[in-house]
């Protein structure tokens, strides 16, 4: 079950966490794009590997073999990693205020 606004609960699975993510990360950088320079920019890095992190967990759970779900997996891993890279950047440069982006991390 996805947890929204109106069902504050915690969702268990990875499925769940990972759409949950993405859906923040899709709320945030519809704010962001709305400014222009370099938040811009990295608004768009972070919309493509914030929203793959689920996309590639998803692609997992089709997997046609035991390494193919590895791979997937490990996608998801490094896309997950670099995610936190360009929120990391975003609250170092003072671009975006640190509250609305802790919580991400």
């Amino acid at each position: 079950m996805i947890a929204t606004s109106q069902q504050p609960f915690a969702p268990e699975d990875i499925e769940d966490r990972t759409y949950c993510f993405a859906l923040r990360i899709v709320k945030l950088c519809l704010s962001i794009e709305r400014i222009p320079g370099a938040r811009r920019t990295i608004a768009n890095q972070l919309l493509r590997l914030g929203t793959s992190v689920g996309a590639n967990i998803e692609e997992a759970r089709a997997a046609s073999s035991r390494a193919d779900f590895g791979s997937k997996m490990s996608i998801s891993l490094r896309e997950a990693r670099e995610t936190r890279y360009w929120i990391r950047l975003l609250m170092d440069a003072e671009l975006i205020d640190r509250k609305l982006l802790e919580p991400l991390l």
